[in-house]
């Protein structure tokens, strides 16, 4: 990647694109919560469904060694297994494998950014899981904090983001990967809690 960097009067990246998909950020949450993911135990596993196939079309992303070298530590922060153990645990069958999404190495920062951002947001779902008796142990482990706590987590990743140098072209091409992050979780939402 050319290396450019940004102007000192510009916010950091995430900052940029937590404005600039803010509304598709909004939309997800809403969607997550018109379908009562946690009413039950049966809708519950419909939801492991959608993070099933979100988390298992970045699993590539999380082990490509490019992205490794730019995001130390990237490779131990994908949720797929958890996810994985958590349908175990409710005896549900897996899925079929998820499609591998397409992006280029600019665009893979974005979808990582959504990715990793949610784990924010997994705290709130997180204590939904416990009225169904679910906990970071049996059915629920892949919103279960990060061992380092959310917050430093969050904290650290942003700063890893935020710290590469990208140019102009790269910079719109996160936001697109973004963008495509945000459309995914929702068609995944709408195709299993149709």
């Amino acid at each position: 990647m050319t290396v450019v960097p940004p102007p000192l009067t510009e916010p950091g990246r995430c900052k940029r694109l937590k404005a600039a998909s803010s509304r598709d950020h909004d939309s997800v949450d809403q969607l997550v919560m018109a379908a009562r993911p946690f009413e039950d135990r049966a809708r519950y596993g419909r939801f492991l469904q959608v993070q099933h196939r979100f988390h298992g079309s970045l699993l590539a992303l999380y082990q490509d060694e490019q992205l490794n070298q730019q995001l130390p530590g990237l490779m131990q922060l994908s949720r797929f297994s958890a996810v994985v153990d958590d349908l175990r645990d409710l005896g549900l069958p897996l899925p079929a494998a998820p499609a591998t999404i397409c992006a280029s190495a600019a665009q893979a920062l974005g979808w990582l950014y959504c990715s990793e951002g949610s784990n924010l947001g997994a705290a709130f779902l997180f204590r939904h899981t416990q009225r169904l008796g679910l906990d970071e142990h049996h059915g629920a482990r892949h919103l279960a904090a990060h061992p380092d706590g959310r917050a430093l987590h969050w904290r650290e990743f942003v700063a890893r983001l935020d710290g590469l140098l990208l140019d102009e072209q790269e910079e719109a091409e996160v936001l697109v990967g973004a963008i495509a992050a945000f459309d995914s979780y929702r068609a995944h939402l709408r195709e299993v809690f149709a």
